[in-house]
This record gives C-alpha cells, structure tokens and sequence, in this order.
C-alpha cells in the first residue's frame, strides 16, 4: 500500500469534523470553538487536494476534499448541528476511495479502509481533544464531560487502531522480521514504545479528569500534547513502514 499525504490530510481533517460535531451538538460549546475546528480542518482538506493533484490525483478522494473545505468554512456562519455532519461523511468516503486507490487486490482493500477509517477517529479525537481542552480558557463553565468524552473515544479507538495496523499485511510481519524496516527493526520497536506510551497517556488523563479541581483540566491538556505525537507515531509510522 502507498502512503498518501493526501489521504492523511483529509483523514484527519475528516475525524476532527466528525468530534466537533460531537462535542458541539448540544450547544454548551461557544461558537468560537467551531470555527476554530472547521477553519483548521478546512485548512487541511485543502491541503489534502492540493497534494492530492500533486503527486497524482484520486478524482473521488479530491472531490470528497474540495467538497468537505467547502461544507467547512459553509458551517462557520450559524447552522443547525446536524448539518456539520455532512462534512466528516463526505471526507470518509474521499479517504475510502484513496485507500482503495492504494490497494492490490480485495484483501488489502478492506485491510485498508478499516486502517484509514479508524486512523480517522483515532486521530480526529486526539486532536479535538487537546483543542477542546485549551477551549476551558476561554469557557471555564463548560462541562468536564465533553472532554471526558473524547479521551473516552481515544481509550475505546486505540485498541482497534492497533488491531487494524496488525492485521496482514501489518506490523507483525515488521516485527518478525518478514518485512525489513529499513532500520534493522528499530522503527517497529519505536512503534511499540508509541502505541504503550499513547495507552499510557490516555490512561493517566482520563485519572486526570477525575479530579475536581480546575487544574485537572489544564493537566490533561498537557498529557494530550505529548498523546498527540505518540499517536501519529502509531499511526503514521507503520503505515509508512509498511508502504515502504
């Protein structure tokens, strides 16, 4: 399988849309935090078509992209919440299409569009995540469960991450030594050490969030920053490994 940056881009433009959405459908969040989300994710849709027609384009997959940038900055003006479902619906068809594009034969096509599609919301959640626990500045009163419910996402969604990645042709065969990574091994050990440190992180934030105090908020933000690099590690490192 190849490893497109335009698929990557409008994964994760498209899984940070759909927990906007999920954080923002019973309107305890402020306008501001939408059109911070949908004005980053619309960013990277963009980018996602732009390097999509560079290095060869999938007309479904810029397509998804050109539409998702645009329902994206549409939904910046008042809209009903449900509408801001359209565009992480439209992207995950887009990211199906560029998985099929990079697959050989049947097999590897639902290998891949369950990886992309789960890459999808792991790495949406992350990202809303950290984002929506900078947003307690600005909102202190909004509820603990909002970002309560996106470290629950990220709990529930790395296990199936890692599934995802194991299954054949996947990092079991990085780790035995039937693929060479190019490194003697060490970027599936570096693999391993980002799906336990990413576990742990999620683990320790959502203790965090158990306690009362303010502050618990402003430390599992911290611990998100450092979850948000050990998870592209899971993500973007095997996924490279195994296209290369």
């Amino acid at each position: 399988m190849r490893l497109d940056a335009a698929t990557v881009l409008l994964q994760w433009a498209s899984g940070g849309l759909l927990f906007c959405w999920m954080t923002v459908r019973n309107s305890e969040v402020g306008r501001g935090y939408t059109w911070l989300l949908h004005g980053t994710y619309a960013v990277l849709a963009a980018g996602g078509v732009a390097a999509g027609f560079a290095t060869g384009a999938v007309p479904v997959r810029e397509g998804a992209g050109i539409v998702v940038c645009l329902l994206a900055l549409a939904t910046l003006r008042k809209t009903p919440p449900h509408r801001l479902l359209l565009a992480p619906l439209v992207g995950l068809v887009g990211v199906v299409a560029g998985a099929l594009d990079a697959a050989n034969g049947w097999g590897e096509s639902l290998v891949g569009s369950f990886r992309v599609v789960i890459g999808a919301l792991f790495l949406g959640a992350i990202t809303d995540a950290m984002l929506l626990g900078h947003w307690y500045l600005v909102q202190p009163g909004m509820p603990r469960k909002l970002l309560k419910d996106l470290v629950d996402v990220m709990y529930w969604a790395l296990p199936l991450e890692v599934v995802a990645l194991l299954l054949p042709t996947g990092m079991i065969s990085v780790l035995n030594g039937s693929i060479d990574d190019g490194w003697n091994g060490t970027l599936a050990w570096f693999w391993v050490a980002c799906v336990v440190m990413t576990g742990i992180l999620v683990v320790v934030t959502k203790a965090a969030l158990k306690e009362r105090s303010y502050s618990a908020v402003m430390a599992a933000t911290g611990l998100l920053y450092l979850a948000i690099l050990t998870s592209f590690g899971v993500d973007l490192v095997s996924r490279a490994t195994l296209a290369g």
